[in-house]
């Protein structure tokens, strides 16, 4: 095991310098650089200061069957299918409400709306994969066709309609917003 690689890799996903680090924990700047290039192996009271700062528990540092999911296939998208305002989305990880970023497939039936959100702090990319896409946020309306991107924050009412005479269909990426 590469106490030092993981080490940093905690370090890097809590947004921590090594210098931010070394303050928290009262050690030097060199000396958490000794330990994240495997050059020092810090005494356990010290690596569980370390795991403290960075929010890793010991068992959770040194569990080797961590299991990272990376590739998702067909048989893991959920469906959801609403007739009366007629779109379908397709959630492409299923996980994906415990995730930064939620991932989906929108497809749109002629004259289909999505639903209206409410503001939030969310940050949202769609990219047109077919058809035509207006975006109402707030007071502006701003459209968007087939091989063309949207991207906003959703800082006012927003909601995803149909502008062509047929189906479209985008790919929406939008971040979850934690108030």
């Amino acid at each position: 095991m590469e106490v030092g690689q993981k080490i940093k890799r905690l370090r890097v996903k809590n947004g921590l310098t090594q210098e931010e680090l070394a303050e928290r924990t009262d050690l030097s700047k060199g000396y958490i650089s000794q330990i994240e290039r495997d050059l020092s192996s810090p005494s356990l009271e010290t690596l569980f200061d370390l795991l403290e700062v960075l929010g890793c528990s010991p068992k959770e540092f040194f569990d080797e069957d961590v299991f990272q999911k990376v590739v998702y296939t067909e048989e893991d998208r959920t469906i959801h299918v609403d007739e009366e305002r007629r779109y379908r989305t397709e959630w492409l990880i299923p996980e994906s409400n415990e995730k930064d970023m939620e991932p989906i497939v929108l497809k749109f039936s002629k004259n289909g709306e999505f639903k209206r959100y409410e503001p939030s702090r969310s940050e949202t990319f769609v990219y047109v994969l077919s058809g035509h896409i207006a975006l109402k946020l707030g007071n502006r309306t701003y459209f968007a066709k087939a091989g063309e991107t949207l991207y906003y924050v959703a800082s006012d009412s927003h909601q995803l309609v149909n502008d062509y005479d047929g189906e479209s269909e985008c790919l929406v990426v939008a971040t979850h917003s934690y108030l």
